[in-house]
């Protein structure tokens, strides 16, 4: 069964920046996930950062993201894929967001968002030789 993990829960109200809790992966099959950031209410003149980071402890969360999602200014979603196949020390996962507000003062920045993955699963053996054998030549 594919994994699930809500990074940023549905209907989450960011008004400062933050961390979300740490995911484990150790249940994954793949380590591949498809990453869907929806926000869902917003106020004009502000923006949104969301970045998956990555720790083997859980505590060092290193320097640069894994991924970092489209900047976002209004209501819709983005979706982007997280390959960690090639990352075997990457045990945790969590979402760290930034908010920025211009033009105005008050009031502060303030989305309402979510960020769900899900995990990709391995394509077996048999199914990849059957589509590069279907493939015209």
């Amino acid at each position: 069964m594919a994994m699930e993990l809500a990074l940023i829960p549905a209907g989450t109200k960011l008004e400062a920046n933050g961390d979300g809790a740490a995911a484990d992966l150790a249940a994954s099959g793949s380590r591949t996930f498809l990453c869907r950031l929806a926000i869902t209410e917003q106020i004009e003149q502000e923006s949104l950062d969301v970045a998956i980071w990555g720790s083997a402890d859980g505590e060092n969360w290193g320097t640069k993201p894994l991924l970092k999602m489209p900047q976002g200014f209004y209501r819709g979603e983005e979706k982007r894929v997280l390959d960690l196949t090639l990352r075997p020390e990457i045990k945790f996962i969590r979402a760290r967001w930034e908010l920025n507000r211009w033009g105005r003062v008050a009031p502060a920045p303030v989305f309402v968002a979510e960020l769900q993955l899900v995990e990709i699963p391995p394509m077996s053996r048999e199914a990849a030789t059957r589509r590069m054998t279907a493939q015209p030549s």
